[in-house]
């Protein structure tokens, strides 16, 4: 389980929520996408949408889905862009694997100016479900739930 832990956070912090890394082609149509591959292991992350959104997350190892997790994603405050969500969420998803929260998506707590995150997250990496809420000024304006697992 531990090079699973461990390439999660690797491809998790050279995907999304790196802005400096591209996406590539898309795989469905109207989805984002973003891959990450190392010795023998495959990640692909697939989402649509933007201020609403969907997606799913797959690690592959020789060529056999091993793990995935499924997320839906909305920003409750409609004042608030793509753009000042990513500003808000990227920063918090760069610090997976800093505590001993299971590496998912972001730390237990993170705060970036007037953005506090929070990650509640119950299971191991065997199976979990988790919901991830950003509050601005101590109002959510954010909030996504996530769940996954071995596949087997």
């Amino acid at each position: 389980m531990n090079d699973l832990e461990n390439f999660l956070i690797e491809a998790k912090t050279q995907t999304y929520a790196n802005e400096n890394i591209e996406k590539i082609k898309s795989t469905r149509l109207n989805s984002n996408d973003y891959e990450y591959r190392k010795n023998n292991m495959v990640y692909h992350d697939t989402y649509f949408g933007g201020t609403k959104f969907i997606g799913e997350e797959v690690v592959y190892i020789d060529n056999k889905t091993y793990w995935a997790m499924n997320y839906h994603g909305v920003t409750l405050d409609e004042t608030l862009g793509e753009e000042a969500m990513d500003k808000a969420l990227r920063p918090a998803l760069m610090m997976v694997g800093k505590d001993d929260t299971i590496p998912v998506r972001g730390p237990k707590e993170f705060n970036s100016g007037e953005y506090k995150y929070i990650f509640d997250v119950e299971g191991d990496l065997d199976y979990f479900n988790g919901t991830e809420t950003i509050y601005k000024e101590n109002k959510k304006i954010y909030e996504l739930k996530c769940s996954g697992g071995l596949i087997k």
